[in-house]
């Protein structure tokens, strides 16, 4: 090889690399990207510091008593199919991640026997009202702060009052309704 190959290839070469040069010069000109005010990508998350600040769920739209009055226990067992992966419902049933529910209706909170309840839902005394188990269900986390339930809750005002029809009939002798305030 003659050293006039050598350099149609030396200048082959150079050329393409020119010819690159100038075309990323000009690609970058063309579409220059925009750097961002704040780095990341923001996610829009549904608050509950207000709620957990306040110590309990916020007010439902309708008190649960004038709810329970057309609450169907019908759709509350079908609604209730979501707790079942964590609770039972039949009487003496197991626990599992959750305690049973059977008779939870007025029933003391944290008094299932066998199961080990979080430290937050031992220190909330009293017993499971429907007004009660209305607020724990619209949001568990942000009623109680601290349980081990990682349910988010149920929005819906008739569901709920569905649901906790239903666990009013699982009892020997449900508990009596409370009426309605006008």
């Amino acid at each position: 090889m003659d050293s006039f190959e050598l350099n149609k290839i030396m200048g082959a070469i150079l050329g393409t690399c020119l010819v690159l040069l100038v075309t990323n010069f000009t690609a970058g000109a063309i579409f220059a990207p925009k750097a961002p005010e704040k780095p990341g990508y923001e996610i829009a998350v549904k608050s509950s510091e207000g709620e957990a600040a306040k110590g309990g769920a916020p007010a439902a739209a309708e008190p649960i008593e004038k709810l329970l009055q057309t609450a169907s226990a019908e759709k509350g067992a079908t609604a209730a199919k979501k707790c079942a992966a964590c609770h039972t419902f039949e009487k003496g049933g197991p626990n599992r991640v959750g305690p049973n529910l059977w008779g939870i209706v007025d029933r003391d909170r944290a008094s299932e026997a066998g199961f080990n309840y979080s430290a937050a839902m031992k220190a909330k005394s009293g017993k499971w009202t429907y007004d009660e188990l209305n607020k724990f269900l619209t949001n568990p986390k942000g009623y109680i702060a601290g349980t081990a339930m990682g349910f988010a809750g149920l929005p819906k005002d008739s569901e709920r009052a569905d649901v906790i029809a239903y666990l009013r009939s699982l009892a020997d002798k449900p508990a009596p309704l409370p009426t309605a305030a006008k």
